[in-house]
């Protein structure tokens, strides 16, 4: 368990490459000329050299004899996988006639992005800054459009009405995430080394505890998950979201229920790899439910008449026929003696209990008979209900999200398939 150093920052790391042209090793590799040939194509020391020099500056990794060798085998290992997409890409466009490469704004558009959440400045701020420490703008172009272009390529060829995501899989998904929703939560950063692309248990393992080492001393998390990371969340600085325990590996969730917000793990092997994981905040799980209620009322002293609450009642349950949650407040307004308003979210515990009654039987969108309290008769809308501390996606949120996962496992077989398929040779 271990808390992050102060992180040094992409522009300090950056800086500390300005006016050299190379790491000494770097140097050497440029000499050697060829360092791979996938099926006929180059991929160059320069090209390397270039590489190695951007994973550095970007992730703020310091280089030390440890961890050189797995610096450069994740530059080559990075090249490969795009000089293969790229080709694949290429044969599309030629095969079916419309462009899928990503064009220059695109690109300079997810500089951008990635600048302003990873780095805290902007996209052509990053440009200049790579410029300055005389490394080349168009590594990070070239490696970003392979991205844009695959994801277009993959989602073209397999997205859409092709992915199928039933509603009895968004149904349980969501079943699921409530089931959870009182198992503590983790707000989670994570970086995943695979032990099939590492070479096995061992270098992945030592991959790891490079990494960690890395970031104790300042390396920024959402950098190295990046370039290092297999994970699917590698896209977005290994943000995993909020997690509950049954969602993680169970080597996981053994290891971070001891670490505090802002503690960072060692490396946690797992069957197939070695996750580093970042625990940005926790809570405890929901011991109650959040409920969003609108109401149209007729205010009535507690000694009202038989006759007035009658009036109330029947006044009351004409309206309950005519509105729902969306319209209970507009209507409500417009009938005489009815006062209506919005009443927000509530945590049920905290509701008089005459509306804590409703609420409890009420399911989403359902309008209740009118209620008696002291203070009159009230028809209640439950608008909305959620577990407290807890998030519940929409069905068209979770479909989204399956969708994704599926892309995600897509994508990573058919980048395979082509590496099976595919003719490398290191000279």
């Amino acid at each position: 368990m271990m808390r992050l150093g102060k992180a040094a920052g992409v522009a300090a790391a950056i800086v500390t490459l300005a006016g050299l042209s190379a790491p000494a090793w770097a140097q050497d590799a440029m000499r050697q000329g060829v360092v791979a040939i996938v099926n006929d194509n180059i991929i160059s020391s320069y090209d390397v050299g270039e590489r190695i020099r951007l994973i550095i500056a970007t992730s703020g990794i310091q280089v030390t004899d440890q961890n050189r060798a797995q610096i450069e085998q994740e530059a080559v290992n990075e090249l490969i996988d795009e000089r293969l997409e790229m080709q694949e890409i290429h044969r599309a466009e030629k095969d079916q006639k419309f462009k899928i490469t990503a064009p220059d704004d695109e690109v300079a558009e997810r500089i951008d992005e990635i600048a302003k959440q990873t780095f805290k400045m902007t996209g052509p701020q990053l440009v200049a800054a790579l410029q300055n420490a005389n490394i080349d703008p168009d590594t990070l172009r070239e490696q970003i459009r392979a991205q844009i272009s695959w994801e277009r390529w993959m989602m073209g060829r397999y997205g859409g009405s092709r992915l199928k995501v039933s509603q009895a899989q968004v149904n349980a998904a969501i079943a699921a995430r409530e089931a959870a929703a009182a198992e503590p939560q983790y707000l989670v950063g994570e970086i995943y080394i695979d032990a099939a692309q590492a070479g096995g248990m061992p270098q992945a393992e030592a991959q790891a505890q490079q990494l960690v080492s890395q970031l104790v001393q300042g390396a920024q998390f959402p950098a190295v998950a990046r370039q290092f990371s297999a994970a699917s969340t590698a896209a977005v600085g290994g943000d995993a979201g909020w997690l509950s325990a049954s969602q993680l590996p169970p080597e996981v969730r053994a290891v971070i229920d001891q670490l505090r917000p802002g503690e960072l793990s060692k490396p946690i092997d797992t069957q197939t790899g070695v996750y580093i994981i970042l625990v940005r905040d926790k809570h405890a799980g929901a011991t109650s439910e959040i409920v969003s209620l609108r109401q149209a009322a007729v205010s009535l002293p507690p000694d009202a008449s038989a006759a007035d609450v009658a009036n109330a009642q029947a006044k009351l349950m004409a309206l309950k026929s005519q509105v729902t949650c969306d319209t209970i407040v507009a209507k409500g307004s417009k009938v005489d003696g009815v006062v209506a308003a919005d009443l927000g979210e509530s945590d049920v515990k905290d509701l008089k209990s005459e509306f804590r009654d409703a609420a409890l039987k009420l399911s989403v969108g359902q309008v209740s008979d009118p209620i008696r309290t002291s203070a009159g008769l009230h028809l209640i809308a439950l608008c909305g209900k959620r577990d407290a501390g807890v998030e519940i996606p929409s069905a068209e949120e979770m479909e989204n999200r399956l969708r994704e996962d599926q892309m995600v496992l897509i994508s990573k077989r058919q980048l395979r398939y082509l590496r099976d398929s595919a003719t490398i040779e290191f000279p």
